[in-house]
């Protein structure tokens, strides 16, 4: 995140030894400074770019927090623009996106710049304590929404909406319930609604790609036949893909991506990474800390980086 300059930072850790806390990294350098150092203690890497509005609002505030932390957690930052291939083999599509690593796997994430509260309550998830109203409403949509009742959660988002009309996390929260409830026709509605300058909001492109996906799935038939298809030919990826988008519209997340992994690991290349593609999809649809994600995300980090 960074946007003006990749900032270097510095702190004096126990018994005093100097140790570098953030850094800038590049596509050579990933593995030593995020794999490998990851087995240490974990590392964000902060995916940035130097046009990037919102990159700039978040630099000081993560540089801040990570210090904060007195080395409990290291920070690296990439350029995407510079490194795009990381970025691009894990599903990144637009920045600021931090994700978490340990132990030389991803496990949590956020996209966006958040307020320095969250950002350090993100922290404490991974390593423990350092030294309120619509937030609360929103919670309680969100878990609905996960919990399957996503009738429930579109009344909670659309009361967080009359509360704040643009509110684009209250927006894509809504269209995503919709969705879950199969009426695409209100949830394309609701897209259209959005205020433009929200256009590339994550909430919104998590809300987008959640639609696209269920459109997909409504032309997708007998998902018995693809699994046929599979049977009789492993390397069938076109069938892999479709199978896997049926499967999601059903809720078989971790199946649908199991049907892309493979596919990946069979041939990543194939069809110019369709497989992978349609996997970032779903990442983008399902959200970067949802749990299903963290697990389709390690797995794929540990087929492209073995």
């Amino acid at each position: 995140m960074l946007g003006q300059s990749a900032g270097q930072g510095e702190a004096i850790l126990g018994g005093g030894t100097d140790a570098a806390l953030i850094k800038e990294t590049t596509t050579e350098a990933f593995r030593t400074d995020v794999i490998a150092e990851s087995a240490r203690q974990p590392v964000l890497v902060d995916f940035w770019a130097p046009w990037c509005g919102p990159c700039k609002q978040l630099t000081p505030v993560i540089e801040k927090v990570v210090k904060a932390a007195g080395g409990k957690v290291k920070l690296v930052k990439m350029n995407i623009d510079d490194h795009p291939q990381i970025a691009g083999q894990l599903g990144i599509q637009s920045v600021p996106a931090v994700i978490a690593f340990q132990k030389g796997q991803p496990v949590d994430g956020f996209m966006g710049a958040l307020p320095e509260s969250q950002i350090k309550g993100f922290i404490e998830r991974l390593v423990g304590p350092l030294g309120g109203g619509d937030e609360e409403l929103m919670a309680q949509a969100e878990a609905a929404l996960s919990d399957g009742n996503a009738q429930s959660a579109g009344e909670l988002f659309s009361q967080a909406l009359q509360n704040d009309p643009q509110d684009l996390k209250a927006f894509g929260g809504l269209i995503r319930a919709l969705v879950a409830l199969g009426d695409l026709e209100q949830a394309r509605l609701a897209l259209s609604q959005v205020p433009a300058e929200g256009a590339n909001n994550a909430a919104i492109a998590a809300a987008r790609a959640a639609l696209e996906i269920a459109e997909q799935a409504a032309s997708i038939g007998d998902l018995g036949a693809l699994y046929q298809r599979i049977e009789a030919n492993p390397k069938d990826h076109d069938a892999r893909i479709e199978l896997a988008v049926g499967l999601n519209a059903q809720n078989k997340r971790e199946e649908a991506a199991d049907q892309l992994l493979e596919a990946i690991r069979l041939d990543r290349t194939w069809n110019e990474e369709a497989a992978r593609k349609q996997l970032v999809q779903f990442f983008e649809a399902w959200g970067p800390v949802d749990a299903d994600t963290l697990r389709a995300r390690r797995r794929l980090s540990g087929i492209l980086f073995s």
